[in-house]
């Protein structure tokens, strides 16, 4: 049940700077040099082409000795500790997170166990995770684990719009699907302590509902300016409200049902190669039809959805045959304990959350057929 502590305190938290714009990169030393010269940088080969030869040059180029870790692909605690071992060895003085949602998380979780200062330079707009003090991890088979959280949030957000425009849409577009469940859960948690142990402030509702007119606004025009690798006033607003907005509006707004069902679509091994964002576009259905929302106001969120390809039933997540059984343990592993579906001011239960899967599925199949919708 929300505030079983019964907290009163209102809490609001952020990272402590946040910069965005072309060519961020190239001035990574200005920003970065108030956290260390001795840096461990954690990115994968991919990244290290796009962006990760461009940041430690202009690095290296101000005095300062980076030394790159290879990221594995998952955030897992194994990784995590393969990680932090190489911080000890190199000696780093505080880590570069340079990558997409998991790179984010793994580096965030690696620099509190070594207990250093943390950047976060996204090659994505796919996540919420730059901004926030908490991590998601999973087992390295790719089923979710665990939400670690930290004392503070990341020291330094670096947004390199340029490199964003050059990431496939289908980034964006999944960053989308994280974004607008920010204001959806928020609302619904009014007198749920946050991430910050807090209740939610005036100011993290402003943000939830700000990021929300964002995406409608300029949501379809800056996924058509990702397509031709534009940086674009659009893209510029997304972006923000992607990283910024929605990061700060779910830490201390909260969440609720449509990460909880993420979490337990997770353990559909056919999910595994979807992004974290387009199943949080299909649990935000999901706490939808729980919150009773009128057809037209759910048809609004299905159209914005499939406006930048986003799945809203079981054909597009690619599970058309999904078994009741599976959907079933999805609704048990949303309700575990703990999980944020209990944010929800209402009578919550395996069963309703089973309907409301089944019912989210009906509902984008129903729109899907009466707009007579078809992929581009």
């Amino acid at each position: 049940m929300p505030n079983p502590n019964k907290v009163t305190e209102r809490l609001f938290q952020s990272p402590s700077k946040y910069i965005q714009g072309p060519y961020a990169i190239q001035n990574a030393a200005k920003y970065l040099g108030q956290l260390g010269n001795a840096p461990l940088l954690l990115c994968d080969d991919i990244v290290w082409k796009i962006a990760g030869e461009e940041l430690v040059k202009a690095l290296t180029g101000a005095g300062f000795k980076v030394h790159r870790a290879v990221f594995g692909g998952e955030a897992s605690r194994e990784e995590i500790d393969r990680l932090g071992a190489l911080g000890r060895k190199e000696s780093s003085d505080f880590v570069i997170a340079l990558g997409g949602g998991k790179t984010i998380d793994t580096a965030k979780t690696v620099a509190d166990d070594l207990g250093k200062q943390v950047a976060i330079v996204p090659t994505t707009a796919s996540t919420d995770a730059p901004c926030s003090a908490l991590s998601v991890l999973y087992r390295p088979s790719g089923e979710f684990h665990c939400y670690t959280f930290f004392d503070k949030n990341p020291n330094v957000v670096l947004v390199d719009t340029t490199v964003i425009s050059t990431a496939p849409p289908r980034f964006l577009a999944a960053g989308m699907g994280d974004a607008i469940a920010t204001n959806v859960e928020a609302r619904r948690c009014l007198n749920s302590p946050n991430f910050g142990g807090g209740l939610p402030t005036e100011v993290s509702a402003a943000i939830g509902q700000k990021c929300e007119e964002i995406l409608f606004k300029y949501g379809k025009q800056a996924y058509e300016a990702n397509k031709a690798h534009a940086v674009t006033p659009a893209l510029e607003a997304v972006v923000e409200a992607n990283t910024l907005l929605s990061g700060l509006g779910f830490e201390s707004g909260g969440l609720a049902a449509a990460h909880a069902i993420h979490n337990g679509m997770t353990a559909i091994e056919e999910l595994h190669t979807l992004l974290h964002g387009e199943k949080v576009a299909f649990g935000t259905i999901c706490q939808l039809v729980l919150d009773g929302v009128p057809t037209s106001e759910l048809d609004r969120y299905i159209d914005f959805m499939l406006s930048v390809d986003l799945p809203v039933n079981f054909e597009l997540l690619g599970i058309p045959n999904v078994k009741d059984e599976e959907l079933r343990r999805v609704a048990e592993l949303a309700c575990a304990d703990g999980e944020t579906i209990w944010n929800l001011d209402r009578v919550i239960n395996v069963d309703l959350v089973f309907g409301a899967i089944k019912a989210a599925d009906a509902a984008g199949s129903d729109y899907i057929r009466r707009t007579g919708w078809k992929r581009t």
